[in-house]
């Protein structure tokens, strides 16, 4: 297998954005077209950090493997402009990630910032982009309220909310017939996020979710949780992920659960990245996200055949993120003939881009720098001897708003432990 990534600063050539319409609040003015052509322009600088070392090292560098790889399919160069891309390692921690973001920014000087890699890191950093007039492309942070209550027209996201697949799933489970659900999660903001939308979308369908059962994040048995379900109720939803969603199905299984209760699994439950490490313990789990490595149409086909021939591995969702992160910022610069220089001018053109043909399929973004795309129901089957997430419905045109007005969404609190709240626990 090819190595993903040194663990050093690197320079690699690429591409980048044009002026486009930066959808309102906050509003971002339409650059002016007084910029010079692309041919004389310098290389647009690209700033990659994420977690390249350290308990989260894959997840960075699957998402720097599939940004290279778009890069390197393109020769760098987009709009007739090259970049040049700078890659720090910001090993997962919230501080040094606010040091790199700074480095790149006021050192290297870059126009661009792709990265970090956790919602933590997010968080440390979004105060600092926003003062610094940074633009900034997040791929995989999932954390709701980046581009909701706390947005920045800095910060445009090339990824998900961590709520936005869990609304259609929401309204999926019951439209297949499930009206009292119990659900096992996660008990911090990527689970309570994920259990939020699903619950809203399920109970204003007309269902009920009547038990909410927390594990910590650090929990590695949930035998003490497993006697706690509901004995009458239609599934459990889980969000789990990583090794905590190996573990979790492996004892379901053990525990004689898989044969009892329907499962349903919020987000990365079974990401390509963890799938290869389940057995048949994960055959049948119903769940949802924007990405299937196979999702059968030749956009999709062809990056994972090209993903495989490069990493010796099926592609999971932050691989996507990466690639597709790369093809916003092309087609930013092919829009515009390679001519945004940065600033405002760069994010105007990056909030303006559709793209009718991603890997996970079309793309667009909505007034509030958060992207709109389609969530897939996927079944987890054995094909050829090997699990893959089998796409089964498909819920098109997906916000991280689901069906409701923006602006009373966001008048609302984020989705939290208490909210919303449980009327029908029991």
């Amino acid at each position: 297998m090819k190595p993903r990534h040194a663990l050093f600063t690197f320079l690699v050539v690429v591409l980048v954005a044009g002026p486009s319409l930066m959808a309102a609040p906050p509003q971002v003015a339409a650059a002016a077209s007084t910029s010079p052509p692309a041919g004389s322009l310098p290389p647009l600088k690209l700033g990659f950090y994420g977690a390249l070392t350290g308990n989260f090292a894959s997840s960075g560098k699957d998402t720097l493997s599939g940004l290279t790889l778009f890069l390197k399919e393109i020769n760098y160069t987009a709009g007739g402009r090259k970049i040049t891309m700078i890659v720090e390692d910001t090993s997962g921690d919230p501080n040094t990630s606010l040091a790199k973001a700074r480095k790149l920014v006021e050192q290297d000087k870059v126009d661009l910032l792709v990265g970090p890699t956790l919602a933590n890191e997010g968080y440390a950093v979004r105060d600092y982009i926003d003062r610094a007039k940074a633009p900034c492309l997040f791929s995989v942070i999932s954390n709701d309220d980046i581009t909701q209550r706390k947005r920045t027209p800095w910060i445009i996201r090339t990824g998900w909310t961590s709520s936005q697949p869990a609304h259609a799933l929401g309204k999926w489970a019951y439209d297949q017939g499930k009206r009292r659900v119990a659900i096992i999660a996660y008990d911090y903001a990527f689970g309570w996020e994920n259990v939020g939308g699903f619950q809203r979308a399920f109970e204003d369908a007309g269902g009920k979710v009547v038990q909410k059962i927390w594990t910590p994040q650090t929990t590695s048995d949930f035998a003490p949780y497993f006697p706690q379900i509901k004995k009458d109720v239609d599934a459990v939803v889980v969000a789990q992920s990583g090794g905590n969603a190996v573990r979790f199905l492996q004892q379901w299984d053990e525990f004689g659960l898989k044969d009892k209760y329907p499962l349903y699994g919020l987000a990365a439950v079974t990401d390509e990245a963890v799938l290869k490490s389940m057995g048949d313990e994960a055959v049948g789990l119903f769940t949802v996200l924007h990405w299937s490595a196979v999702l059968q149409t030749p956009e999709a086909q062809a990056f994972v055949r090209k993903f495989k021939e490069e990493y010796k591995d099926a592609p999971g969702y932050r691989a996507e993120a990466g690639y597709v992160t790369g093809q916003i910022i092309a087609k930013a610069l092919e829009n515009t003939g390679g001519r945004p220089g940065g600033g405002k001018e760069l994010v105007d053109a990056l909030r303006a881009v559709k793209i009718s043909s991603a890997p996970r399929g079309p793309i667009s973004f909505d007034a509030y720098g958060g992207i709109v795309e389609n969530e897939y129901i996927r079944r987890v089957e054995r094909v050829k001897g090997e699990l893959q997430n089998t796409v089964i419905a498909t819920i098109p045109n997906v916000s991280q708003f689901w069906t409701y007005d923006p602006v009373a969404f966001l008048s609302k609190p984020v989705y939290s432990r208490d909210y919303p709240p449980c009327p029908n626990c029991e």
